[in-house]
């Protein structure tokens, strides 16, 4: 195993919430804002305490990223660079789609909200595959 790039982990985190802001503000906030009505959790704007938690969270995935780039090793990663997206990718949809579209599920959650949440996780996750490919993590 390869060291762990700390640097791409951190600015791939930073990523992953760029593509957030840009996601739920930009191209989707109207559409989740219409589906969760006017009265819904989409109108507060969100507090310190909500950003906090989703920079640390994003931090643990980003940092669980960076291992299994390092595990793989840069050797594997520069004669394969499809690598950093088929497995940043393949986590979106494998993992953290099924288990968002479950739990929405058994919540009653809008189809439409559902995908625009699962569009922005696979747009995260690729983003942060892609920060890691730049970094030749």
């Amino acid at each position: 195993m390869g060291p762990v790039n700390w640097l791409s982990v951190l600015v791939a985190a930073l990523v992953a919430l760029l593509v957030s802001a840009l996601w739920y503000g930009p191209l989707f906030g109207r559409a989740r804002l219409a589906e969760v009505g006017p009265g819904g959790l989409g109108v507060r704007a969100a507090p310190a305490r909500t950003v906090l938690l989703s920079s640390v969270l994003l931090l643990v995935t980003s940092s669980m990223m960076g291992h299994m780039f390092a595990r793989v090793g840069h050797e594997t990663l520069a004669v394969k660079p499809w690598l950093y997206f088929m497995m940043s990718g393949g986590l979106a949809i494998a993992f953290v789609v099924p288990s968002l579209w479950i739990s929405y599920t058994h919540q009653r959650i809008s189809t439409r909200l559902a995908l625009i949440d699962a569009g922005y996780w696979i747009a995260a996750y690729l983003a942060m595959g892609l920060t890691f490919f730049a970094f030749k993590a």
